[in-house]
Protein backbone atom coordinates (compact mmCIF):
# COMPACT_ATOMS: atom_id res chain seq x y z
CA UNK A 1 0.00 0.00 0.00
CA UNK A 2 1.43 3.35 -1.00
CA UNK A 3 0.75 6.46 1.06
CA UNK A 4 0.67 9.58 -1.05
CA UNK A 5 0.63 12.05 1.85
CA UNK A 6 -0.50 10.16 4.95
CA UNK A 7 -4.14 10.97 4.25
CA UNK A 8 -4.47 9.51 0.75
CA UNK A 9 -3.42 5.95 0.02
CA UNK A 10 -3.25 3.76 -3.05
CA UNK A 11 -3.64 -0.01 -2.74
CA UNK A 12 -4.25 -2.36 -5.69
CA UNK A 13 -6.65 -4.30 -3.43
CA UNK A 14 -8.87 -1.24 -2.85
CA UNK A 15 -10.77 0.10 -5.86
CA UNK A 16 -8.05 -1.18 -8.18
CA UNK A 17 -5.43 1.19 -6.80
CA UNK A 18 -7.50 4.37 -7.05
CA UNK A 19 -6.25 6.97 -4.53
CA UNK A 20 -8.61 6.89 -1.53
CA UNK A 21 -8.81 8.52 1.87
CA UNK A 22 -6.89 6.33 4.35
CA UNK A 23 -9.14 3.83 6.11
CA UNK A 24 -12.01 4.32 3.66
CA UNK A 25 -13.08 3.35 0.18
CA UNK A 26 -13.80 6.99 -0.69
CA UNK A 27 -11.80 8.12 -3.73
CA UNK A 28 -10.02 11.47 -3.50
CA UNK A 29 -11.47 12.14 -6.95
CA UNK A 30 -14.94 12.24 -5.36
CA UNK A 31 -13.92 15.32 -3.36
CA UNK A 32 -12.57 17.01 -6.47
CA UNK A 33 -15.78 16.16 -8.35
CA UNK A 34 -17.89 17.72 -5.59
CA UNK A 35 -15.88 20.92 -5.66
CA UNK A 36 -15.89 21.04 -9.44
CA UNK A 37 -19.66 20.58 -9.39
CA UNK A 38 -20.10 23.59 -7.11
CA UNK A 39 -20.85 21.65 -3.96
CA UNK A 40 -19.29 22.56 -0.65
CA UNK A 41 -16.82 20.70 1.49
CA UNK A 42 -19.60 20.36 4.06
CA UNK A 43 -21.84 18.64 1.52
CA UNK A 44 -19.05 16.23 0.65
CA UNK A 45 -18.46 15.45 4.32
CA UNK A 46 -22.19 14.92 4.90
CA UNK A 47 -22.31 12.43 2.02
CA UNK A 48 -19.06 10.66 3.02
CA UNK A 49 -19.05 10.60 6.85
CA UNK A 50 -16.03 8.28 6.98
CA UNK A 51 -13.86 11.17 5.74
CA UNK A 52 -12.95 13.75 8.38
CA UNK A 53 -12.79 17.46 7.68
CA UNK A 54 -9.11 17.38 8.65
CA UNK A 55 -8.38 14.61 6.14
CA UNK A 56 -10.22 16.42 3.34
CA UNK A 57 -8.44 19.72 4.00
CA UNK A 58 -5.04 17.99 4.29
CA UNK A 59 -5.63 16.22 0.98
CA UNK A 60 -6.60 19.45 -0.76
CA UNK A 61 -3.57 21.25 0.69
CA UNK A 62 -1.32 18.45 -0.54
CA UNK A 63 -2.85 18.68 -4.03
CA UNK A 64 -2.37 22.46 -3.99
CA UNK A 65 1.27 22.05 -2.98
CA UNK A 66 1.85 19.66 -5.87
CA UNK A 67 0.33 22.06 -8.39
CA UNK A 68 1.50 25.41 -7.07
CA UNK A 69 4.86 24.13 -5.87
CA UNK A 70 5.54 22.68 -9.31
CA UNK A 71 5.11 25.99 -11.12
Amino acid sequence: MASLNGVITRDPEILGGTPVFRGTRVPFQALLDYIEGGQTLGEFLDDFPTVTREAAVDALEHAKDLVVGGL
